[in-house]
């Protein structure tokens, strides 16, 4: 009876040791997934191939505008699509040109009026990790949007991505970046500093890879999109 005693006291703290060192292991993954340097759980399969890869250079959303035609310009987005708080916004997509510095927003897939636009300080080429930069290409959507105190307006981009993993641990793999580097996130489309405008009218690329607007423009689009609106992001 001693020994079943001794063997069930044993038991409960070999299962309770498990238990905390399952949970502390669960919130160090969780910090690394936070921080960029694991890949979320329900990513992996995609991520690693594990489910068939899908051709990633082959999503595509929107048909591009001729070279530096800004579009509707100098109309404003409620006198082409009305007010709104009366439109359907699952309609609205926006397209974003890194080579000719333009936002493009679209109403079922076909362009409405274009932005000026600016990038992160080192714009050419694909963001690969935290730190370079770089505007991040591919398929993203809204995450989340909100009023910002220093850049007027903040809507927040759902990058990293699968895809946006799959080009990570490739650069990783061929060695173009190294094996401790972050992915990072916290990328977005947002405004200026106040009186900083010309920072678009100059191309100034000053960001750390999000899109910058004019506050005004900004602004305008902030009302028309949502949560999961698609944002793709292009060379």
């Amino acid at each position: 009876m001693e020994i079943k005693k001794r063997w069930g006291n044993i038991w409960i703290i070999v299962s309770s040791a498990s238990l905390i060192l399952l949970a502390a292991s669960s919130i160090f993954y969780w910090k690394l997934v936070r921080l960029g340097y694991a890949v979320p759980i329900p990513y992996i399969l995609d991520v690693f191939c594990l489910n068939k890869c899908p051709a990633d250079d082959l999503n595509v959303l929107h048909t591009q505008l001729p070279p530096d035609n800004l579009l509707n310009y100098d109309k404003s987005l409620t006198q082409i699509l009305g007010e709104p708080d009366k439109l359907d916004k699952n309609r609205i997509s926006i397209l974003v040109e890194k080579s000719k510095y333009r936002l493009t927003v679209y109403s079922d897939k076909k362009p409405i009026k274009s932005y000026p636009v600016v990038f992160g300080g080192n714009p050419a080429g694909d963001k690969l990790k935290a730190g370079d930069s770089r505007t991040p290409e591919g398929i993203f959507s809204i995450k989340d949007l909100y009023p910002h105190e220093t850049w007027s307006k903040f809507l927040w981009l759902d990058y990293p991505t699968k895809q946006s993993w799959r080009k990570h641990i490739k650069a990783k793999q061929d060695g173009r970046i190294g094996w401790s580097d972050s992915i990072g996130s916290e990328i977005g489309i947002h405004g200026v500093p106040a009186n900083s405008h010309n920072i678009i009218k100059n191309r100034s690329n000053w960001t750390l890879g999000c899109v910058s607007l004019e506050n005004k423009d900004v602004e305008e689009l902030y009302q028309f999109v949502e949560k999961g609106t698609a944002v793709e992001i292009i060379k």
